[in-house]
């Protein structure tokens, strides 16, 4: 493999070429005026600008080739069109004013388009959105997007569910590079902060095409925040205070770029109580967080490069029941303490009217848990009980007593992975793409409990896709073959081989309305979990049996999509069918170990379907006025109609969303929104029912001047009813034990 990548950087040394430019103009369609400080970015360089005040603008040093151009700007439909570099002329576009908001250039797909141009169907949401709806963390942001829910362990822990799969099923990037954590246990969580986020993709449905094993279900891809423009810098500081646990995040970043050299770092801190209900707090439901980010990037005219760095490290407590009513911080146990170090470096060579991409990741992920009778001896042990029932004891006791603490389950999983992607020259109507990606991943253990054996994971994948374009339709096709070796520590080795193809279709129907066709296979070989497990996890309550003759999932789906989209109006309908052959999943055989129930994974063909329908209208003239609604709906079953377990309810949001600006305010906005989550009757064998329930949100937020900078304010309010109420996909439901309740949130962020 290090022969292979030597190879590839050796022939993409670039060729010295002419440094190039382009300038135009942007105005407004209906009266020709001028549009100043609007954006102008070209997403394969990564290079922007904005208009000046007669809506002029110029990019300077930029390679030969065919690249996308893109100008938006808050009130105007976004614009986006292929050109040719050099031009011969000046670039003079002209934007129709609509009061749809702006679109931004997809990232997880590897033709970076718009969503309206993209053949495959993503949801992106930008993270201050998904902030101004009052989420606590991450996990929690994301289920504001449609066919997105959360599989959660209390606040702080939560795994993203994509239209019904989860776990391995779905591929998590961040930086540009695949984030591998021990995602397989239920109550593992993402080990990612908001902090420094720019936005969240979501690509429902599979994408081993794309990303290879585990993207079967879907991926959910973290874009992290951009770099200064040329010649600028910036600061911010920010903080919020969370009323229900009690609980504060504060994050500060500055970043500075000249024309070469581009520079950021970020830092956080997050610190919750135990989150409160109607009835009572939730014991050991609090936990703390810090994260470090930063960034360094080099360009030039035939070459760009970014490295980032982000440390994560939180200590989550683990609920099992109600005990003692505190409002502590640190956490009991049992806890985890996670520390995630990300190296990341993404490259792009150009040539003449081709480019090489390179993007590498090192992810080192420390995992460690806490449980009862893991002391260095007796008297820590009943040092430990004492401090079980004391509602008020020192912070600094708390953390001298973790020191005599023995992690049972220790963890160490290193990986690294590449991912090497050459465009091809744009040839007619066709834009092609061939690709490697890869991954070396060692698993050890160091603990006194051994979840998964220590292990070594080794996968390697080839592809090739196109996009072509004809006057009424965009066609996208693509093949790729996988092979992932697994070596356990003495024990056995496996290997798991596939070919995945996939085709999509985008059409205009009619002049307002727009149609994706899109199919696609993908593959998921077991993992570590499901070929090896013999043994009782903290917080599961059973005993879980890995079989190691599983096969492959592989999966084929049918993704159909119907856009109408005017000046006013927006509405979507979506729709999906999922065939599973070999879907993995634990079950019960009846049998108990040392009291505990034995749950054995095994394997049955399943069927997924469902989908979402949307509805978004802004009144002429009241183009500062919003109502949106969304419904999702997924069913799981197995060919025997027994339901697959872990499958979210139906839901109904409904949102009333003003903006507006005012003299001496910008950005002033406000939002009611009603989510109905529907009762789920369509259980697994070893689920119980869940009743449905009503959760009401609110909240305001501004953007004002102050000390010749721009303060942001956001207030914002969830389950304002203090509604007491079970999600079904909540690993808490077997206790009984709430989700959180009434919940008032309050952020502030300073622009220096």
């Amino acid at each position: 493999m290090k022969t292979i990548l030597y190879l590839l950087f050796f022939v993409s040394i670039p060729v010295i070429q002419a440094q190039n430019s382009i300038q135009g103009s942007l105005t407004d369609s209906h009266t020709n005026q001028p549009i100043a400080f609007a954006s102008i970015y070209i997403p394969q360089l990564e290079k922007g600008t904005i208009t000046n005040e007669q809506g002029m603008f110029t990019l300077h040093n930029l390679p030969t080739g065919h690249y996308k151009i893109v100008c938006s700007i808050i009130g105007y439909e976004t614009y986006s069109k292929t050109i040719t570099i050099p031009a011969t002329e000046n670039l003079d576009i002209s934007l129709s004013p609509s009061a749809i908001e702006m679109e931004e250039i997809i990232i997880s797909t590897p033709f970076h388009k718009l969503q309206s141009e993209n053949v495959m169907k993503v949801e992106q949401e930008k993270m201050s959105d998904l902030k101004a709806k009052g989420a606590v963390t991450l996990a929690e942001g994301i289920t504001n997007i449609a066919g997105v829910e959360s599989i959660s362990t209390g606040l702080s822990i939560g795994k993203p569910v994509i239209r019904g799969l989860s776990s391995n099923r779905v591929l998590v990037y961040t930086q540009g590079v695949r984030l591998e954590n021990q995602q397989f246990g239920d109550e593992h969580g993402l080990g990612l902060n908001s902090s420094g986020v720019e936005s969240v993709e979501v690509i429902k449905g599979p994408a081993s095409l794309l990303y290879g094993s585990d993207a079967l279900g879907g991926v959910l891809y973290i874009n992290p925040e951009k770099f200064a423009q040329a010649n600028t810098n910036e600061a911010d500081l920010e903080a919020t205070y969370f009323g229900n646990t009690l609980g504060y995040s504060g994050n500060v970043g500055y970043k500075e770029s000249s024309d070469k050299w581009k520079f950021l770092i970020r830092g956080s801190v997050t610190e919750h109580s135990d989150y409160d209900t109607e009835d009572y707090r939730v014991t050991n439901s609090r936990f703390k967080e810090q994260d470090f980010k930063s960034g360094i990037g080099y360009q030039r005219t035939q070459f760009k490069t970014e490295f980032r760095y982000n440390m994560n490290h939180s200590k989550l407590g683990i609920p099992e029941t109600i005990g003692a009513q505190n409002t502590n911080k640190t956490p009991e146990l049992p806890y985890q303490d996670i520390t995630n170090h990300v190296f990341s470096s993404k490259s792009n060579i150009y040539f003449d009217k081709s480019n090489l991409e390179v993007n590498l990741g090192y992810i080192y992920n420390d995992r460690k848990e806490f449980e009862e009778h893991h002391h260095h001896g007796e008297e820590d042990h009943d040092h430990e009980e004492d401090h079980d029932h004391e509602e008020d004891h020192d912070h600094e006791e708390d953390h001298d007593h973790e020191d005599a603490l023995e992690a049972a389950l220790h963890m160490k999983l290193k990986t690294f992975n590449y991912d090497l992607k050459y465009h091809l020259p744009v040839y007619g109507k066709f834009e092609t793409i061939v690709g490697t990606q890869g991954m070396n991943q060692v698993n050890t253990n160091y603990g006194e409990e051994q979840l998964i054996p220590d292990a070594t994971t080794n996968d390697f994948g080839l592809f090739v896709m196109s996009h072509i374009h004809f006057e009424n339709a965009d066609i996208q096709i693509g093949a790729r073959y996988d092979n992932r070796n697994i070596q356990v520590v003495n024990g056995f080795t496996k290997d798991f081989s596939s070919f995945n193809g996939a085709l999509g279709v985008k059409t205009k129907l009619f002049d307002k309305i727009t149609a994706r066709l899109n199919l696609a296979s993908g593959f998921r070989a077991p993992n570590l979990a499901e070929l090896t497990s013999y043994g009782t996890h903290e917080g599961t309550n059973r005993f879980e049996i890995g079989d190691e003759n599983l096969n492959n999932e592989q999966n084929f789906q049918t993704d159909v999509s119907l856009e109408f989209k005017n000046e006013h109006v927006e509405f979507y309908v979506n729709g999906f069918y999922n065939l599973v052959n070999d879907y993995i999943f634990l079950q019960p055989d009846g049998t108990f170990i040392d009291g505990t129930p034995v749950y054995s994974y095994v394997q049955e063909d399943a069927s997924l379907y469902g989908g979402e329908i949307g509805f978004h209208f802004h009144p002429h003239p009241l183009d500062w006025l919003h109502v949106e609604s969304s419904f999702e709906t997924v069913t799981g079953k197995q060919t025997n109609d027994t339901y697959l377990p872990l499958i979210p309810a139906n839901t109904l949001n409904n949102t009333l969303r003003v903006e507006l600006d005012s003299k001496w305010m910008e950005q002033l906005y406000g939002f009611v929104k009603l989510q109905s989550t529907f009762a789920q009757n369509h259980v697994s064998l070893n689920e119980t029912k869940t009743d449905g329930y009503n959760l009401l949100s609110a909240g305001f937020g501004a953007t004002l001047p102050v000390l010749n900078n721009n303060l942001s304010i956001a207030v914002s309010g969830s389950n304002l009813t203090n509604k007491t109420y079970i999600s079904h996909l909540s690993r808490l439901k077997s206790e009984g034990i709430y989700n959180m309740g009434r919940n008032i949130s309050v952020s502030l962020t300073y622009n220096l």
